[in-house]
């Protein structure tokens, strides 16, 4: 008697998966108009002589703003680079509405999207949401359904 394997694939959580792919190409779209912005360490002056020589001592609060601002700009840089290659894996009209809607100089709604590319609603959103769900495997940012919690698993 022959067993058979039963296979069963967690389900993903379509609405959490979607917004953190709106959120990757919200991020990827300021990098790209405004580049980051760097936190300025905080100086106060001291009106009381120091008598001893310079120490050439960089203080904790300097060394931990570089390095947030080192850490962070790698981070967002290596985000936009992701979003940009995934995005030129797609199809081209799931191109053509990405690169509309999310990463253009200003965000567009969608009826505008689907008005200039000359889409009915229907195929526009169907069109639409099959991109985000490449991009959400493209970019690691899908959000799967844990069988055994009724909470989805961020």
């Amino acid at each position: 008697m022959a067993q058979q394997l039963i296979f069963q694939l967690p389900e993903i959580d379509r609405e959490a998966t979607r917004k953190r792919v709106e959120q990757a190409l919200e991020t990827a779209r300021i990098y790209k108009q405004i580049g980051t912005v760097r936190r300025e360490v905080k100086t106060t002056p001291s009106y009381t002589p120091h008598y001893h020589g310079p120490t050439n001592e960089i203080g904790k609060p300097t060394e931990e703003v570089a390095s947030w601002n080192v850490d962070t700009e790698k981070r967002i840089r290596e985000t936009v680079e992701a979003v940009e290659k995934a995005v030129s894996r797609l199809g081209r009209l799931e191109r053509e509405i990405i690169q509309r809607r999310y990463l253009g100089e200003e965000e567009e709604y969608d009826f505008i999207v689907c008005q200039e590319l000359h889409l009915s609603e229907r195929k526009y959103r169907r069109v639409k949401a099959r991109a985000i769900y490449k991009l959400a495997f493209m970019l690691r940012l899908e959000v799967m359904i844990d069988p055994e919690d009724p909470k989805p698993a961020a």
